[in-house]
């Protein structure tokens, strides 16, 4: 790929991401008033962090009875209400013990 092509690419990119970004701040002027839109809105983050995350969970441990491992530790600690690191810690524990495990 010569360099023309590739900066116009990141130029592209570059046009797409600010109008994204930019284009909710000019369209809304006022704030929103219904509730099931804003509390969308408020959920968003979380719902697309879950999108994110739980296809990497269990592809990232080299199988399916090490992810779930870590996954049901760090489920059952963050409802218990522990730490971030905590949570993060404990889990990779588990999925790494879990696949010490022959046989899994």
């Amino acid at each position: 790929m010569d360099t023309k092509t590739m900066l116009s690419y990141i130029a592209v990119m570059a046009i797409v991401t600010y109008l994204i970004r930019m284009l909710p701040l000019t369209l809304f002027t006022r704030k929103i008033e219904s509730r099931f839109v804003r509390s969308f809105l408020f959920y968003v983050p979380y719902a697309v962090l879950g999108a994110m995350t739980f296809p990497a969970i269990f592809s990232s441990a080299g199988g399916l009875i090490p992810s779930l491992a870590g996954t049901v530790i760090a489920l059952i600690l963050a409802f218990r209400g522990k730490g971030l690191l905590t949570v993060a810690l404990c889990a990779c524990a588990a999925a790494f013990l879990a696949g010490l495990i022959p046989g899994l």
